[in-house]
């Protein structure tokens, strides 16, 4: 009998709302580690995942049955109940609408997961804003600045 067989790697970028650095050093691990239950959960794999205090990055491998948007949506919904009813922001915690999604070859999934883990070395020298436009430029996706995140300039 013939089975499905694939490899789909997704790299989801999304944002605080107001872009404001609510994620806390001191919890941010409890945050990814909830995250990758909830990846882990809907039967996808966690293959990286990391932030800064304003936006988070994680790599998936994403099974063809998955629907990107449910993942996302459920992630958002659920990350904001879980820092809520943990009380680990003294501001109520809410990610920002809309998330950045971009595809990569198995051959990339090293590079992919060094960005990843680097991202408080990365931001030393890049803004989120420069980083996400980078993103959309080098995949080639149209966008308009306005439609963008709700940036803190």
């Amino acid at each position: 009998m013939a089975g499905t067989f694939s490899q789909i790697y997704i790299q989801i970028v999304f944002a605080v709302k107001g872009r404001e650095s609510l994620i806390n050093s001191i919890w941010e691990e409890d945050l990814y580690k909830y995250i990758s239950g909830i990846v882990k959960n809907k039967e996808q794999k966690m293959l990286a995942i990391n932030g800064m205090p304003d936006h988070i990055h994680f790599l998936v491998g994403l099974k063809p049955s998955c629907c990107l948007s449910d993942l996302v949506r459920e992630i958002k919904k659920s990350s904001n109940e879980f820092v809520n009813e943990k009380h680990y922001s003294k501001f109520r915690f809410q990610w920002q609408e809309g998330y950045g999604a971009f595809s990569y070859s198995h051959s990339l999934l090293d590079d992919v997961i060094a960005y990843i883990s680097c991202q408080k070395e990365h931001h030393k020298k890049k803004t989120f804003k420069q980083e996400y436009k980078e993103f959309l430029v080098k995949f080639n996706i149209e966008h308009k600045d306005e439609y963008l995140f709700e940036w803190l300039d």
